[in-house]
């Protein structure tokens, strides 16, 4: 897990890995492949508050699985792997099982 604590309302995320194969069974090379819209929640933010001091609740927790943007959001690279953090404003939903 990366050592790296978000601050404010922003998500730290790790996508998802790609799919390397099409439905027909061509593998992809690595520049061929989108980059992935799943992602898992890592670590949140410290949290904001609105116009009237009262504290915003984030809307998704630690190891949801998210729908994010294919280029929102600032990429970080650790030795742990490689992750994104973003808004949480920029989390286009979270997938139900």
């Amino acid at each position: 897990m990366a050592n790296i604590k978000p601050i404010g309302q922003r998500v730290l995320v790790k996508r998802l890995l790609a799919e390397t194969t099409t439905a027909g069974g061509i593998v992809l090379p690595d520049s061929a492949q989108e980059k992935p819209q799943e992602a898992e929640v890592i670590a949140l933010g410290t949290g904001g508050t609105d116009e009237n001091g009262k504290t915003i609740e984030f809307a998704v927790a630690v190891n949801d699985i998210v729908l994010i943007s294919k280029y929102g959001g600032t990429d970080v690279q650790t030795a742990d792997g490689d992750y994104l953090i973003l808004n949480e404003s920029d989390i286009l939903g979270i997938m139900t099982k």
